[in-house]
């Protein structure tokens, strides 16, 4: 396994909710990066969010790691979930939240 691979195996295997992202959390560098955290602080999910802009060898290493060819992409207990698409759709239909919580992390009840 690569030095990079190692790195983000090791990455989404101590971190419950792991993000990698063009940007970061506070400050998304794209739109498919920014609905992502938007939903995972809509659900109040506390994740890791690696900016994959600052270093190419991590750009290129995520989408090898997984053979997923877009950013962003999150992790859930060090199973890939999915890009932005799948994520959106998963939390439309409820089964992000239920990911969430048969994982044992709480999410945000939604409002009523």
């Amino acid at each position: 396994m690569s030095d990079i691979h190692a790195f983000i195996d090791n990455k989404v295997k101590t971190n419950d909710v792991v993000l990698f992202m063009k940007g970061t959390p506070d400050f998304p560098m794209c739109g498919f990066s920014g609905q992502v955290v938007q939903i995972l602080n809509y659900l109040g999910v506390p994740f890791k969010g690696f900016n994959v802009l600052e270093n190419n060898e991590l750009r290129d290493g995520i989408k090898s790691y997984t053979n997923w060819p877009t950013i962003p992409q999150l992790y859930l207990k060090g199973e890939f979930v999915g890009g932005c698409d799948i994520v959106r759709e998963m939390f439309q239909a409820g089964e992000l939240q239920t990911a969430f919580t048969d994982a044992g992390i709480p999410v945000k009840a939604p409002a009523a």
